[in-house]
C-alpha cells in the first residue's frame, strides 16, 4: 500500500549494484565480502523494506556470475532478513558503534549458519545434526573471516555513506 517514488528504487538498485560488484571484486578472497555490510547500511537509512530488498536482490544479482542453485533462495532470505532486522533496529544501530559491530558479527555468524543448514538439507533431504555439526566445523574458518570482514567494512563504510544517505534523506524523504 506504500508508494514507493523512483528516486528510491533507483537508490536500492544503486546499492544492491555496490553489493553485487562488491562480492565479485573480493571473489578472490573466500568469505571477505562487503555485501552484508551495505545491505545493513541501506537498511539503517533507507529503512527495513529497501534492506530486504537490497539484500534479496544481492543474492539473486550476483549469483548470475557466481551461479543460481536451489541456494539462492536461502541466500535472499537470509540477507534479506538481515536487511528488515538492521531497519528494524536502525535507530539504535546509528546511534551505537559496538552494537553495530556486535549485529555485523551476527549477522555473519547467522547467514553461515543458516547457509550450513541448507547445506544439510540438501545432501541429506533431512537434518542430520551430525552431518550440520561437521558442516558448521569445517567453515568455521570462513564464517569468522566473514564476521571480520562485517565488521571491517560495516566501520569503513558506515560513517560516508551514512553522511550521503543523510543527505538524501534531507533531499527526498527517502526513510520508509
Amino acid at each position: 500500500k506504500k508508494h514507493s517514488d523512483s528516486t528510491q528504487l533507483v537508490i536500492i538498485a544503486a546499492m544492491t549494484a555496490l553489493s553485487v560488484f562488491g562480492r565479485i571484486v573480493f571473489s578472490f578472497l573466500p568469505g571477505f565480502k562487503p555485501c552484508t555490510a551495505i545491505v545493513i547500511i541501506t537498511a539503517l537509512y533507507m529503512g527495513r523494506e529497501s534492506g530486504f530488498m537490497t539484500g534479496a536482490m544481492t543474492a539473486l544479482i550476483s549469483n548470475f556470475y557466481f551461479g543460481q542453485g536451489a541456494w539462492t533462495p536461502f541466500q535472499m532470505l537470509v540477507w534479506g532478513l538481515t536487511g528488515y532486522f538492521a531497519g528494524m533496529l536502525a535507530d539504535k544501530l546509528i546511534k551505537s558503534k559496538p552494537l553495530l559491530v556486535t549485529f555485523g558479527i551476527i549477522s555473519g555468524t547467522a547467514f553461515s549458519l543458516i547457509m550450513d543448514l541448507w547445506s544439510c538439507l540438501w545432501a541429506d533431504n533431512a537434518f542430520v545434526l551430525s552431518r550440520y555439526l561437521a558442516l558448521v566445523g569445517s567453515s568455521a574458518f570462513f564464517t569468522l573471516i566473514y564476521a571480520v570482514s562485517n565488521v571491517f567494512f560495516l566501520l569503513v563504510l558506515s560513517k560516508p555513506f551514512g553522511r550521503i544517505f543523510k543527505r538524501l534523506d534531507k533531499k527526498y524523504g527517502l526513510k520508509n
